[in-house]
């Protein structure tokens, strides 16, 4: 069992009396930080019967909440995407101060055609369970975070073997079954190929034509199959800075990130032996993950963005925090040098509202490279005292 840094949040927001809307991924923890609340209701439409009672009649809900004879009862509606249509209903009974509800949801799609994303602003919270932060759980080591993930069932695993087991059975009950549903696809053959080069290509800046050639539908199609897998939750959007008074070529496309290592592995088809230029690569991408899994548990107001000249320079992340900028650059190295930091200087010289910048890499202890730049170990996101933390404001 881990110790979520989220539920200090959530029962933040629940003793101040909002309602919450609880969104993550499958397997991230939700219902079990759900299981400490007193709640005096508990509906669970992932069970079947329990789902199609409510899809026949959602008014049920008002029923069973003004049965309890509490004047605001605690109650908790698990998975409340399989039925959105219960989002009139907790809407009229938040807005009459009947109800004080906890919802959870896996996927924002059917939540957002319903309108109910933003139920009520300032009465409903939303809030989002990511994997594990290293803060959580720090991974005994880098490889293993990189090829494991940070599901907290997985890494709750101890031998190899079944950890590589469960995460198997997650991409070919989840992504392959449920996310493939959600898109409403009749030819599953292209799909299951995008899941696939979706899983390879994480992390990469996407050309839609390329992957729309590859797997034989339009590029307008491929578009629409990542935005599924944004609204599911299993995939992060990433935008470069477009602006620049010097580079008129900057790179406009967006790159998308699985939202676990661990997953975007076995949905690639990768084993578990990678070498050192995969592992760095994919390192880029658990750090970029990291700062946005910190960056919602601490309700910062951050973006991260990327910068790239096709021609030049180029900061693997960018976070852009109250009108500032702060390049990051992650290395592979255990020793870096001003090499390293040469296009964070580019950038800082380029960007008055940058001014300074850092090294995520394998170093053992920080280590200043110039009056701008310091290299950071990766072990430093898990404490909030860090000098890179303490600097991007989470």
């Amino acid at each position: 069992m881990f110790e979520r840094s989220l539920s200090a949040l959530l029962e933040h927001h629940l003793a101040r009396g909002k309602s919450v809307l609880l969104l993550g991924p499958r397997q991230t923890g939700k219902t079990t930080l759900l299981g400490s609340l007193p709640a005096d209701l508990t509906i669970a439409l992932a069970e079947p019967r329990e789902r199609q009672r409510f899809e026949r009649d959602p008014s049920l809900l008002r029923d069973q909440v003004l049965a309890l004879g509490k004047r605001r009862p605690l109650v908790v509606i698990d998975e409340v995407q399989k039925v959105p249509e219960l989002l009139d209903s907790a809407q009229i009974l938040i807005d009459e101060g009947r109800v004080q509800l906890v919802m959870t949801g896996s996927s924002a799609r059917k939540l957002r055609r319903q309108g109910g994303v933003n139920l009520l602003p300032g009465r409903v919270v939303n809030l989002r369970l990511d994997p594990l932060t290293f803060e959580e759980n720090l991974p005994p080591t880098l490889t293993e975070a990189l090829v494991d993930g940070a599901l907290p069932a997985i890494r709750d695993q101890r031998a190899a073997r079944d950890r590589e087991e469960d995460l198997r059975s997650y991409v070919e009950t989840y992504l392959e079954e449920e996310v493939r549903q959600e898109a409403l696809v009749k030819r599953m053959a292209p799909f299951g190929r995008f899941l696939e080069l979706a899983a390879l290509e994480s992390g990469h800046i996407v050309n839609f034509s390329a992957v729309a050639s590859d797997i034989g539908v339009s590029a307008p199609t491929v578009q629409g199959y990542y935005e599924i897998l944004v609204d599911c939750l299993v995939a992060e959007r990433i935008d470069p800075i477009v602006r620049s008074a010097t580079r008129k070529k900057l790179t406009r496309s967006s790159r998308y990130l699985l939202f676990d290592l661990g997953v975007r592995r076995l949905a690639a088809g990768e084993g578990d032996r990678l070498g050192p230029e995969r592992l760095g690569e994919l390192f880029e991408q658990l750090v970029g993950v990291e700062l946005l899994r910190l960056g919602r548990l601490r309700s910062s107001r951050i973006r991260l963005r990327f910068w790239r000249d096709p021609d030049g320079p180029e900061v693997d992340w960018v976070v852009e925090r109250q009108g500032r900028f702060f390049p990051i650059e992650v290395k592979w190295s255990e020793r870096p040098n001003s090499s390293d930091a040469r296009h964070l200087s580019v950038f800082l010289d380029e960007h008055d509202r940058a001014s300074r910048g850092f090294i995520v890499c394998r170093c053992p202890r920080p280590l200043q490279i110039d009056d701008r730049v310091v290299a950071v170990p990766w072990q430093s996101l898990a404490d909030p005292k860090s000098t890179l933390r303490r600097a991007v404001g989470v």
